[in-house]
């Protein structure tokens, strides 16, 4: 087994291969003056089964093309197996027709890493399940759920654990937190909103009695944080003790930081799918935690041809 680390997610790659002892491959990745991406790789690849990581996060275009032309090398290069190792997939809330003479993007990037030579997928909290099927090569959607559990249960006494409301931002949200919720023996609520255009929403009601309760938000994304922090402001409305929001993938563009310094929202974790930049490192009210131990046991387990899904049991 080898590791292969991209530059979107090199400090993730590093703690991965910290986790399974297993040092990262040697790659140059450079960019012509007119920004072109060149690769390559420093070692005999030939015959090995190889783990290729990269986030397809912001830059979101480079970030893909340099996964694609990893890929391409490796296939060149006579490797094995493949596995594109994706800790947060971009593009991936492009998922079905929105309208009229819309793309569905999502399907798009599925069919260029297809393409391009991986022999499998591996991805963590995907948008919409269902882009498992957009690939036609193997694929593994892992659940930060585990780590979410253990940071909450460190976070909250075994008395406040007793007072938690895990809410969902939205209709679409509620398998996931229902999930979690139960792993607490704690109730749900519903956030019920809608959007007036991408990027913009509205809070319309609350459904649930959230009053004097210890909230947690669960969602897979917060972009510019618009959703959370007026789902944030209505459940303080209604009567919630404080909110805390556990969110899988960072994007954090725009003014998200602003957003969350200036909401309701107590504190937001997010998990190290997408490297951060210092703004949000220094956010005080942002905190990170990692999904390497999680990811590094699902690659071992995949190079050792052992169940993903017993993780998760």
């Amino acid at each position: 087994m080898k590791l292969l680390s991209g530059t979107a997610t090199l400090d993730l790659s590093k703690a991965i291969a910290d986790v399974l002892d297993v040092p990262l491959t040697n790659v140059d990745v450079e960019r012509f003056l007119d920004q072109e991406i060149f690769v390559k790789i420093n070692e005999n690849v030939r015959g090995e089964d190889i783990f290729v990581i990269q986030s397809t996060s912001a830059p979101a275009n480079d970030h893909l093309m340099e996964l694609l032309i990893l890929i391409d090398a490796l296939v060149r290069a006579s490797a094995q197996r493949i596995t594109a190792v994706i800790p947060y997939y971009g593009y991936a809330r492009q998922d079905r027709k929105t309208g009229g003479r819309t793309p569905i993007s999502a399907k798009l990037v599925a069919n260029l890493i297809v393409k391009a030579g991986a022999h499998r997928v591996l991805t963590l909290d995907l948008h919409a399940g269902q882009i498992q099927g957009f690939f036609d090569i193997p694929t593994d959607n892992l659940f930060a759920q585990p780590v979410m559990e253990r940071d909450i249960k460190e976070q909250f006494s075994l008395k406040d654990r007793n007072n938690l409301m895990f809410v969902s931002p939205d209709v679409g949200g509620v398998v996931r937190t229902r999930s979690l919720a139960k792993r607490f023996n704690a109730d749900i609520a519903i956030v019920d909103k809608r959007r007036p255009k991408a990027g913009q929403s509205e809070v319309m009601n609350i459904i649930g009695d959230v009053a004097g309760r210890s909230c947690i938000l669960l969602d897979d994304i917060i972009d510019s944080g618009g959703t959370l922090c007026n789902a944030a402001k209505a459940l303080k409305d209604k009567g919630a003790n404080d909110v805390t929001a556990y969110i899988s993938h960072g994007v954090l563009s725009g003014p998200a930081v602003e957003r969350i310094s200036n909401s309701e929202l107590r504190e937001v974790v997010i998990t190290d799918t997408i490297n951060q930049p210092q703004a949000v490192k220094d956010c005080d009210r942002i905190r990170e935690v990692s999904v390497a131990t999680l990811i590094g046991e699902a690659i071992r387990r995949i190079s050792n041809d052992e169940s993903v899904s017993k993780l998760f049991d």
